[in-house]
């Protein structure tokens, strides 16, 4: 029973970075119909960049607000150069061509950079494991789940209660009601890139002090989390957390219990199965489309 609450806690800490960055697939297909397949990418940039900051002397949590900065201005570039182009001219697949080669060029420029090597991210908390319910349970770890759920929780506030936020639940509901209505959807939908690619910064900064920090690091990471974001919901935020936290509970479990060689299936056959039973998510709702 204390091998499986670890593995539970452990699990949930997984499932609530993947959640993070399936969120930040939920912004953007929300104001534009469009996901950034380069989601991994800007995770893997956030995290070498806060590793580069923390290494020239930079204090952790300083370090946070300018990584998120970085990954603001990384995804609004993405919507600008991969994104917008393909909307203009009503593309149907041209920004995930663009999203996907964005992002591998993203990829060979952080090799190139920090090179093919894993790195070790300091961790800024103590590594020393506190005891809860019989297991044992990192700092980090906790740090995790409370950093995912706080930045998904202000991300809700702000587009409830703040003007900003209300252009963007408008363009989520009808674009073109908002554009009539005077609101600047273009620019709606470059903020949402940008939101979301600081989210994925966010959670590689969260992620790294628990693992190796790498140019690899992000790809495996992104398609786990587009799985959550299916499995889940893409219109459902209480779905994304929930897919999150299923999948990663279900990674640790079954690597522990079978195989580490098969600790990826559970979430594929999860997929699988949503996608036949409700292709909409487990939480999402068809949309219904007047032609």
């Amino acid at each position: 029973m204390q091998i499986f609450t670890q593995l539970v806690f452990s699990g949930i800490a997984l499932g609530m970075i993947y959640a993070v960055i399936a969120f930040g697939y939920q912004l953007t297909f929300a104001t534009s119909d469009t996901l950034n397949f380069g989601q991994g990418d800007a995770l893997m940039l956030g995290a070498l960049v806060g590793l580069s900051l923390v290494n020239l002397g930079v204090n952790y949590w300083l370090m946070i607000p300018l990584v998120c900065l970085f990954g603001v201005l990384q995804g609004a570039l993405v919507e600008r150069i991969g994104v917008r182009p393909a909307i203009k001219i009503k593309s149907e697949f041209g920004w995930i061509m663009s999203t996907i080669a964005l992002g591998i060029i993203f990829k060979n420029v952080a090799e190139n950079i920090w090179g093919r090597d894993d790195l070790k991210f300091p961790s800024p908390l103590p590594e020393s494991p506190l005891h809860f319910l019989g297991a044992n349970v990192l700092p980090m770890e906790i740090l995790v789940v409370v950093g995912a759920v706080g930045m998904m929780l202000a991300v809700e506030i702000f587009n409830r209660k703040s003007i900003y936020g209300k252009a963007v639940v408008a363009t989520f509901n009808d674009r073109d009601a908002a554009k009539l209505m005077g609101i600047n959807t273009s620019l709606v939908i470059t903020f949402s890139y940008a939101l979301s690619s600081l989210t994925a910064a966010f959670a590689g900064v969260l992620i790294a002090p628990l693992t190796l920090t790498g140019a690899t690091m992000g790809a495996v990471l992104g398609l786990k989390a587009f799985a959550v974001a299916i499995i889940g919901g893409l219109n459902s935020g209480m779905g994304i957390i929930v897919g999150g936290i299923i999948l990663g509970v279900a990674e640790t479990t079954t690597g522990f219990y079978l195989s580490t060689g098969y600790k990826d299936v559970p979430g594929l056959v999860l997929l699988l199965v949503v996608l036949a039973v409700k292709p909409a998510g487990l939480f999402g709702k068809s949309a219904i489309k007047k032609v």
